[in-house]
């Protein structure tokens, strides 16, 4: 028996789950499936396991992988573990010192199947594959319900289903995990398979789907076709998507088309109105960029999620204020999860920020706890601030209630 955790995916079912499952499935393999973010770890399916496999598509949920691992290999010893992911690849050695033997990339359906067969499987480090996407099989997971909902704002809730139209990123922002990766890569899944999982998500719930995609519009053409056949075939249905600020002022035609098709709202990475820090990030977008990108959909009667990177090495107290003045001038605030007023750069193993000399003289030793090599801001204040907002951030508040949001709001 194969068996697939999933630990943290932003409050989602995890498709990284769902897709691989199908595979197996197909294969004839005979696997079983846990959420360790609403269940517990099964010894009992620990014990009996051949191969145990770790999805690990982001920073918290390799954090969280690490001492289930550990406890995995000391119920089984015999188990074949392997991760797979996005932050498979960017933590192979730390994975290996914890005693995980097969480490997979993000398009991994496929090395599963061999994994689980006894086949070789390819190299982590060979040209990222073209995979032959079918459709999901989600049956094993926790129901919908458990997971996050979209919280209206009239106080109805929605449930909330998940997908992928694409994986990985045409872009190569200096910051982001996906870069070393993808490397400017991305991955189309036909419609008809997201038309599928949709489907099936619908008929155990669903009332709003998630688009998983870091950037909804790397493929545009595409994306429309999604969202049209999605409004056609469920026309009561709405969903969210990620889209950078370039591509809202790149194709801003269709922005009246995700209105028209149920979009709920977008979230955008804005990270920062700086633009010394945004030509550093290599973002794609200025200030006077997201401002208009703000208006665009404001007059498009569309609602805009912006979320930022506050704190960073060259994050100045001035430069913070700035940033809740814009967003407050823009009647963005009530559009920002608390969570975002204290985010801090996190600069990942294979990071292109060490690339910059400003960040390898700020930054200590690598930390296989945080998973980062962690820095201190020069001026001293500009952290305390930043460890202010996040305790602050984790205080309970009222909900928000001008536009809709998920209520599991992390990012990272």
């Amino acid at each position: 028996m194969v068996l697939l955790l999933s630990t943290y995916d932003l409050g989602r079912q995890p498709f990284g789950v769902a897709s691989p499952v199908a595979w197996l499935r197909r294969a004839g393999v005979d696997v079983r499936v846990i959420d360790l973010s609403r269940d517990r770890l099964p010894v009992d399916a620990v014990s009996s396991a051949r191969v145990v496999a770790f999805y690990l598509p982001m920073h918290t949920a390799t954090r969280l992988a690490l001492p289930v691992i550990d406890r995995v290999r000391s119920i089984n010893p015999q188990a074949t573990v392997c991760a797979y992911g996005l932050y498979a690849q960017l933590n192979e050695t730390l994975l290996r010192e914890h005693g995980v033997t097969a480490i997979l990339g993000p398009e991994a359906e496929q090395d599963l199947v061999d994994v689980a067969t006894g086949e070789p499987g390819s190299d982590p480090k060979s040209p990222i594959p073209r995979l032959q996407f079918i459709n999901p099989d989600r049956a094993g997971l926790p129901p919908l319900e458990k997971y996050a909902t979209l919280v209206m704002p009239d106080g109805a809730r929605r449930i909330v289903g998940s997908t992928d139209a694409t994986r990985g990123c045409k872009h190569r922002c200096r910051h982001c995990p996906i870069v070393p990766v993808y490397n400017g890569q991305f991955r189309v899944v036909p419609v008809e398979v997201v038309m599928a999982d949709v489907s099936a998500q619908v008929e155990r719930g669903a009332t709003h789907i998630t688009f998983g995609d870091p950037d909804f519009f790397n493929g545009p053409a595409h994306s429309r076709k999604i969202v049209e056949a999605l409004h056609r075939d469920f026309p009561s249905l709405t969903y969210d998507v990620t889209i950078k600020v370039e591509h809202l002022l790149d194709h801003r035609d269709l922005l009246r088309v995700l209105v028209t098709t149920g979009c709920a709202f977008v979230t955008s990475a804005v990270e920062s109105v700086d633009d010394a820090v945004l030509e550093k990030l290599e973002k794609g977008h200025t200030r006077a960029g997201f401002i208009e990108a703000a208006g665009l959909c404001r007059n498009a009667q569309l609602a805009l999620a912006p979320t930022f990177v506050a704190f960073t090495p060259w994050t100045t107290l001035t430069s913070y204020m700035d940033l809740v003045h814009v967003v407050e001038d823009l009647g963005l605030t009530d559009h920002v999860a608390p969570v975002q007023w204290g985010i801090r750069l996190l600069v990942t193993f294979n990071s292109r920020l060490l690339e910059l000399p400003d960040i390898r003289r700020v930054i200590g030793p690598f930390d296989p706890k945080t998973l980062t090599y962690p820095w201190k801001h020069p001026d001293p204040r500009v952290d305390d601030l930043q460890q202010q907002m996040m305790a602050l951030a984790r205080q309970p508040r009222p909900a928000r209630s001008t536009v809709p949001y998920l209520d599991e709001p992390w990012y990272c």
